[in-house]
């Protein structure tokens, strides 16, 4: 299932897709059990040029590992990735190309950035490595230009600090000034709010909303806060236990979603305005990715689950203008005859 098409008037004139996973599985093998971990299972989507696209769901939901899979961290098991339409090469050759274009900005600013090193250091790198430097512009000309850019100014008050002077807000932007050191196209937020104050959160959001306005960056912002994804994306796209489960217009996920899951995400978010305003209750936690449920993996929580959902992975099933849920709630002509269905 994709992610084709950003809302209406939200990014409009920009077709096609730039950057797109084809299936992208990724599984990992426990060191000790040798146990498979079944990270990400067959998901696909597509950014469009311009575009937020937001990959929400629960902790330990295999968010991470896809972001990995499309910065071209850690290689799939299988599945590709496209950018421009030409499918990704996985090895060294080319790997510092296709890390220009695709960046990924992690979690934790303090951990992400070198507590020996100040802030001119971890700019100055990404410029020199990729040779980034306009002609007749200094390097600290350069680092004034990214510190400006994410609104750490004066500049002066920034450059030879180190990550512990900083707040939590300030370094997380200097690690996105550092990603758009190398003028990527696509942005990978990993979770970039969640290890700041709430008073700082929505400056962080701002920024990347500025980004994506002023420069037609492409963002994947990824998050467990469904409410935040509302507020800054064009397109949502929901993952439960490796699988992508449902994805379309951010209004439409969140005012009328159609997947349970969605659902339950919605019930448990604050919203003042009643937006999504959808009661759900489920059963227990999330499953293990050691041994996931056949069929839906969301059936042993699910307020609706029927027989068929422990036997059958439900098909993605179009349910309005470009939004897709993969439940059986909305595809129960397509049930197979009993004794057909087989479990994943």
């Amino acid at each position: 299932m994709t992610v084709t098409q950003a809302a209406p008037g939200r990014a409009a004139g920009r077709p096609g897709a730039l950057l797109e996973a084809r299936g992208l599985t990724r599984h990992f093998t426990a060191p000790r059990t040798r146990a498979v971990v079944h990270a990400v299972d067959d998901a696909s989507m597509t950014l469009a040029p311009g575009s937020i696209t937001a990959l929400v769901g629960e902790s330990g939901s295999g968010k991470s590992t896809l972001a990995r899979l499309l910065a071209g961290l850690v290689p799939p098991t299988s599945g590709e990735l496209a950018l421009d339409g030409t499918v990704v090469t996985p090895g060294r050759r080319g790997r510092r190309g296709y890390a220009r274009d695709v960046q990924l900005v992690l979690q934790d600013p303090f951990s992400s950035l070198n507590p020996v090193h100040d802030v001119r250091y971890h700019l100055a790198r990404p410029l020199q490595i990729h040779k980034m430097i306009p002609a007749g512009v200094s390097l600290d000309e350069a680092i004034t230009g990214l510190l400006e850019r994410v609104a750490l100014t004066p500049a002066s008050q920034f450059i030879r600090k180190y990550p512990h002077e900083l707040s939590g807000g300030q370094r997380q932007r200097v690690a996105i000034a550092r990603a758009l050191a190398v003028q990527p196209r696509v942005l990978l937020a990993d979770e970039p709010v969640s290890m700041l104050d709430v008073s700082i959160r929505l400056g962080v959001l701002n920024l990347l909303a500025d980004l994506r306005e002023n420069d037609g960056l492409t963002i994947l912002y990824i998050t467990h806060d469904i409410a935040s994804a509302r507020y800054l994306s064009d397109d949502i796209a929901v993952m439960y236990a490796g699988e992508i489960v449902e994805t379309g217009p951010a209004v439409t996920v969140t005012d009328e979603p159609s997947h349970p899951y969605t659902q339950l995400l919605l019930s448990a978010a604050p919203n003042p305005d009643g937006a999504g305003d959808v009661a759900v209750t489920a059963r227990g936690g999330g499953p293990s990715l050691l041994a996931p449920p056949s069929g839906c993996r969301f059936h042993p929580r699910c307020p609706h689950a029927m027989a068929i959902c422990s036997v059958t992975e439900p098909p993605a099933v179009t349910v309005a203008a470009g939004q897709v849920s993969s439940c059986w709630l909305h595809a129960p002509q397509q049930a197979p005859e009993k004794g057909e269905g087989e479990s994943r």
